[in-house]
């Protein structure tokens, strides 16, 4: 029984619609790994910032205490944005994961289009073998 053009169309267009949402997510988890890869970077070039230098004065130890508090709360910090950056990168891939599924769903009901037209072409080419052979009346232009 071949398939119904217009469910097909309609098919197309609602997997081509799918596709463009897992697209739109995949790009979103892409830009959620970027951006907790610049926190992390952020937190990590602020630790950098506030360890202490060779230079510093030894009489500064109350400075150096709350530095040290500075930094051990920046290191608790940079620990949860790894933990985000792996998340976010899990989500991104499966994020990339939906897209493949998506996108191989779209291209089947493309290939179902395509082999739904070749068997119609196919149909109106037999319809057209099985006419009965007939001559076309003789047309004769006014002399």
């Amino acid at each position: 029984m071949p398939a119904d053009p217009k469910k097909l169309e309609r098919i197309l267009r609602v997997r081509t619609l799918q596709l463009g949402l897992t697209r739109a997510e995949e790009a979103r988890a892409a830009d959620r790994v970027a951006s907790e890869l610049a926190l992390k970077n952020r937190i990590a070039h602020l630790a950098a910032e506030v360890a202490p230098t060779p230079s510093s004065k030894p009489a500064d130890a109350l400075s150096f205490a709350a530095s040290a508090h500075y930094r051990d709360r920046l290191h608790a910090s940079a620990d949860a944005a790894e933990a985000r950056v792996a998340t976010a990168h899990q989500g991104l891939a499966s994020a990339q994961a939906a897209t493949r599924e998506a996108r191989r769903d779209q291209s089947a009901v493309e290939k179902l289009i395509t082999r739904a037209d070749h068997a119609a072409a196919l149909k109106a080419i037999r319809a057209l073998e099985d006419l009965p052979p007939g001559r076309a009346p003789n047309r004769h232009d006014p002399c």
